[in-house]
């Protein structure tokens, strides 16, 4: 019920946000005087707001057509390398560049947004790295003829995405790299792949702010997810597609519902920038209404998650930390992080991280016990919070500087 209620708001301001539009398109196309008239500018910038603050489905562009690499700008071509129903494995291809660089998975959270919000991750990775993200897709969108998508089922693409871009017959694996909620089923993965002895094993591993281990340092969002029962969750936070959907009928949690307890938690902020949105638009600050839309068309761009995948998150990850303990298993088999001998780790954590707290994803290195201490690192990186550790500056500059010389090392 609720999904068809949100659904039937969004019908019901449909025609208001049209007429935004228009008035938008209207003052570029016809009022090209309406520049000069401060009350016309403050009129059209609340027209532009309301149709901005509105969420959106479809996963927006990368938009990534070049990145510079050694001393030239060099294209970069998007292709899906695997299409499966619940994910691609989408190459960020480079055809100017014929020496081979590093093959590295960014492996992206389902938590409610696109995997474009790794934009800059991948951007960054691009200028020494042959890339390629888990571009996973919306759960409403897929049909119930596809099946179910849970923890091993997730855990399964990233295994099958590792094994395509390895050489089993050189024993060589690619290098995968994590952000966020990932960072379990990651570590799970490579786990699994070393107890199989697969050739194909990851050479590298980094986890960026994950659960690892939620039990150390619990932030808000940890204290969220345990508050109430498995059983509540289950009752209040998954709903049924609605009908005029491709996934119609499929039970998911709504991207919807995400993108409201997230802002919830900051919600001054937000409507602070709004603000700010506004008079940067009445004031014509070309700058300051870029950096501000872009974000947003971002943040507000959603996509549900199924019900197994989301409901077992919290019960296995959040609730019981069950990889943190040594008692997850997958298909029936006991996970043992200790088979990981020639995967090198790195995990980074940021000082004011508010969503995976510092201690939560070094945890790792308690886990992984047969790893030798020289393939081992840490990077605590001061003055960010969780979306500083794989986006903006300080990523660019001082993060990823300790990811590139880990995989050099390693390849």
């Amino acid at each position: 019920m609720l999904y068809d209620a949100y659904e039937a708001t969004n019908d019901l301001l449909a025609p208001s946000r049209f007429a935004a539009k228009m008035a938008r398109r209207f003052r570029d196309e016809v009022l090209d005087g309406a520049k000069d008239m401060p009350f016309a500018r403050r009129l059209f910038a609340l027209a532009e707001v309301y149709e901005k603050a509105a969420i959106t489905h479809k996963r927006p562009s990368y938009g990534i057509d070049s990145v510079p690499c050694g001393n030239r700008e060099t294209q970069v071509v998007e292709e899906v390398l695997m299409d499966l129903p619940f994910g691609d494995l989408l190459h960020f291809a480079k055809p100017d560049v014929a020496v081979p660089q590093p093959k590295v998975l960014i492996v992206a959270p389902i938590s409610g947004h696109f995997s474009t919000l790794l934009r800059n991750t991948v951007e960054t990775m691009l200028c020494d790295h042959d890339v390629y993200i888990t571009d996973w897709k919306n759960a409403r969108d897929v049909p119930l003829s596809a099946g179910d998508f849970g923890l091993d089922d997730y855990i399964d693409y990233i295994i099958t995405f590792l094994q395509e871009l390895g050489d089993p017959v050189a024993r060589k694996g690619a290098n995968v790299l994590a952000v966020c909620q990932p960072c379990v089923p990651v570590l799970a993965a490579v786990a699994i792949m070393a107890g199989d002895d697969d050739p194909c094993q990851p050479r590298t591993m980094t986890l960026m702010g994950g659960p690892i281990d939620v039990r150390e340092s619990p932030t808000l969002v940890n204290e969220l997810a345990t508050t109430n029962s498995y059983d509540w969750f289950a009752a209040n936070m998954i709903q049924t597609v609605p009908w005029r959907h491709r996934g119609a009928g499929r039970r998911v949690y709504p991207g919807f519902l995400q993108l409201t307890a997230f802002m919830s938690m900051n919600m001054g902020r937000h409507i602070d920038q709004f603000r700010k949105l506004y008079q940067a638009l009445a004031d014509e600050d070309t700058a300051a209404v870029t950096k501000i839309e872009s974000f947003y068309d971002e943040y507000f761009a959603v996509l549900d998650l199924t019900e197994e995948f989301y409901l077992e998150t919290i019960d296995k990850v959040f609730q019981r930390a069950l990889l943190a303990k040594g008692e997850l298993t997958f298909r029936g088999e006991p996970v043992d992080c200790g088979a990981i001998r020639k995967t090198a780790l790195l995990t980074v954590e940021g000082e004011r991280d508010d969503i995976c707290a510092v201690g939560q994803t070094a945890a790792a290195h308690l886990l992984c016990t047969s790893l030798r201490p020289h393939l081992k690192q840490h990077h605590l990186q001061p003055g960010v919070g969780h979306y500083g550790t794989f986006s903006g500056s300080k990523w660019e500059k001082q993060v990823y500087p300790q990811v590139k010389n880990l995989i050099l090392a390693m390849n």
